[in-house]
Formats: C-alpha cells, structure tokens, sequence
C-alpha cells in the first residue's frame, strides 16, 4: 500500500489501472443508447439504395428545359416506395414523389410551384432546378463503409444510422454492475424518516444519491444496503454485496473510533493500493483489490463522497463500458469572489459557471461544508484550486470540471 497521502492524478492512475473492460455482449440495437462498440459495424447496404427525389415536382432531362415554358408528356408518376418507370426519353416527364427512385437518364426533378400541375402534359415554367434534386446512390453512405468504430459512443444518430444499414444488433461492452454498501449507527433509509423526525437519525443520502450517478454514469446500480458501525455486521455486508463487478462503500474509511471499513477490508484480503489523497472534500478515500475486484471506499459526508465520485468512480465505470474519452474536458474560468483556503490540498469547489461577452466566470454555490448536498445540488461545475493555492482573488484564471452536459442553457432561441 501507498503509505503516504497520494495526488488526485496518482489516485486516478492507479484506480483505472486495476479497472478492466467488461465482457463483450450482443444487444438489440433498441437497447444499445448509451452503450459503446466493441467491434466496428460496416453498412449492409447503401443509402440511399437508388437515386431518389428531394422533391415533390417532374423528373424531366434539363436537356429539354433550356428553352421556357415547355411543355412535356407525362409518362407516369413514381410515390417513394415504388419502382421507377423505364428511362425517359426526351420530350418526357415523370410525375415523382420525394424519396422515389428517379427513373434512368433523368437528370433533375423540377418542383410541382414550377409547373402547371399537369397529369397528361405539363407545363415547366421554371428552370431553377436543372440538375438538382436528384440524391445520387449512396449519398449518405455505401454497403461496406464504416459505420462506426469499435469505442464509438451510440447516440441516437447512430442509431438511426446502423437501423437505416439493417442492423439488428450490435456487440458492445456489457454494463458492469456496481454494488453500493452505507455504513453508519446514524443512517436510516426514507421509510425511517421518523427517527430523522425524533431527532437522532439521519437519512443515507448516499444510498440514493450513489446508485444514481451509477446509473447516470452507465452502470447498473446494486444495493447493498446500509449496516451498522459494527465489523461483524459490516462484513457481513460487504461478502453479500460481493456479487459485482465493482463495490462501492460509503462511510468508515477515515481514523474514527468507529471507522472499520477499511480495517474490514484487510481482514478480508484485500490489497489496498493506498488510503488517503491530498484532496478536499474526499480525502479519507481508499482503493484496493479483493479477488480480482476493485474497490473504492468513499467517505461517508454525502459532498466528499459524491465529488470523489465525480473524480474517480465515474471514469472508471466509463472505462469499464469501454469508453476511451472518460475524463470531462475542464473549461478555463475566471473567478467573481476573493477565496480563502487552508491546507496544501487540491480544492474542488462547488461553483456556478455563467457566461458573461463569451468569457466563462465561476461563483462559489455558497458553504463548502462537506455535508451540505445543496453546494452539489446548485452546482454544474467543480473549480479546481491547485495544490498549495490559498488565496484566490476576482479576476484570477482557474480551471473547472463540468458536472453535466448541459452546464450552460438559455431561455431563448440560439438566433
């Protein structure tokens, strides 16, 4: 084990290097949102399968529309779905439909407002179109090409893509399954709310808010309940909770009289890889391995342990899933308020990003303590004060981590 206190980087590093890839599965591609490809997926056909219509109108040669008005016969008409009628010849028309295949030797659709509308001739009174509106074979793509790449993301254009090439299914990696363990005497679930009530209970806010940003992260979430300060009850929990492929505790890793977490997990075996990281919040967090199985011990204050989550649990589940990018991208803010800190610690603050003449400026939510959730909850960012930083001023340059996609929104329409 680490004996001394490790970095952010370093604790990152040797989380994701004890962090597998799952298993590959096939999946309906309904079923695919979110998921990432293990192996590359080549068009089945091409699309589109032949030359088609973007209009509504004639398909005619402008070879025959050079001198206006003209007047062609109509030879028949195509609706998408149909089949082409023979090559025109000149002198002739074919009333089409958008998407239908446009008949051999066609080489523009003209639209139906240039026209008179005719069914037995019409009349083109318009040539804006000569050589337009015809979609060539395989525009979008051609039976064979790549489609998407093996560690690509499906998104819901990729899905209308592989659906629109026939593909039923993909293989991507499978979902790991992420068991969660709360310890604490003080902890009740919301059907004990009447012990929060009475004054000597609190509600494990990590034991929903945990499970969440699993699921919000692409793992799926596993209960594993909420025990007591106790070592036998907690190994108890921690064996039944044993059937992952990653375990999360919350709570019992720092030096309290009643911290067994950690002492628990070495009476089991398992490696511990280091304890401690010069961060703040999530500073008493731990990392091990126990029969092949990595575990990350958050703390219990629900901030620390939902920002260590954001550092280094997320990534690794992103790494499971397959991903390659799976560290948020940090944006260069610049600070609204002076900042005082102590400690030669990484500080990640709960910050609100804005925007102000396409400049990014970060404003704390308020307290900083590590139990109050409504600094996370107001937040859409983590400002990153470097190692040994205490003093921050207004105006200075920072970076921060978004804490969601949609870190900037706006009541009006992007003009």
């Amino acid at each position: 084990m680490t004996r001394r206190a490790v970095s952010a980087a370093e604790a990152s590093e040797q989380i994701l290097a004890s962090v597998e890839r799952m298993p590959v599965e096939r999946v309906p591609l309904s079923s695919a949102l979110g998921a990432v490809l293990a192996e590359p997926v080549l068009a089945r056909t091409s699309i589109p399968p032949w030359r088609g219509s973007s209009m509504d109108g004639y398909a005619v040669r402008a070879s025959d529309i050079t001198r206006l008005p003209c007047t062609l016969r109509v030879i028949g008409d195509v609706a998408a779905g149909r089949e082409a009628p023979r090559a025109i010849k000149s002198g002739e028309a074919v009333r089409i439909m958008t998407g239908a295949p446009v008949p051999a030797d066609a080489d523009t659709v003209i639209r139906i407002e240039d026209t008179d509308g005719g069914s037995d001739f019409v009349e083109i009174r318009n040539a804006r179109d000569a050589r337009r509106n015809v979609r060539p074979l395989g525009e979008d793509f051609l039976k064979g090409d790549l489609l998407l790449d093996a560690g690509e993301y499906v998104s819901p254009a990729a899905i209308g893509v592989l659906s629109s090439s026939g593909i039923a299914t993909v293989a991507t990696y499978r979902q790991p399954t992420v068991s969660i363990v709360s310890s604490g005497d003080e902890l009740v679930r919301i059907e004990g709310f009447d012990a929060v009530m009475s004054g000597n209970r609190i509600v494990s806010s990590n034991s929903y808010s945990l499970p969440a940003m699993v699921r919000e992260a692409g793992g799926r979430p596993r209960d594993g309940g909420i025990t007591r300060d106790d070592p036998l009850a907690l190994r108890n929990a921690i064996e039944g909770a044993m059937a992952c492929d990653l375990l999360i505790t919350s709570g019992g890793v720092s030096v309290g009289d009643h911290d067994f977490t950690r002492s628990v997990m070495a009476d089991m075996g398992v490696d511990i890889k280091f304890w401690r990281a010069r961060i703040r919040p999530g500073g008493p967090i731990v990392f091990g391995v126990i029969d092949g199985r990595p575990w990350i011990g958050l703390p219990g204050n629900p901030v620390s342990a939902m920002v260590t989550f954001e550092l280094f649990v997320r990534p690794a589940i992103l790494k499971m899933l397959g991903e390659t990018l799976i560290f948020p991208a940090v944006r260069a803010v610049t600070l609204d308020e002076h900042i005082s800190l102590s400690g030669d610690l990484t500080h990640y603050l709960r910050v609100v990003l804005s925007q102000e003449n396409g400049v990014q400026h970060a404003r704390l939510t308020g307290t900083q303590s590590s139990g109050a959730l409504t600094s996370m909850l107001r937040a859409n960012a983590l400002l990153i004060v470097p190692e040994g930083q205490r003093e921050c001023h207004p105006g200075d340059r920072l970076c921060a981590i978004p804490l969601r996609d949609s870190v900037f929104r706006a009541s009006t329409f992007p003009a």
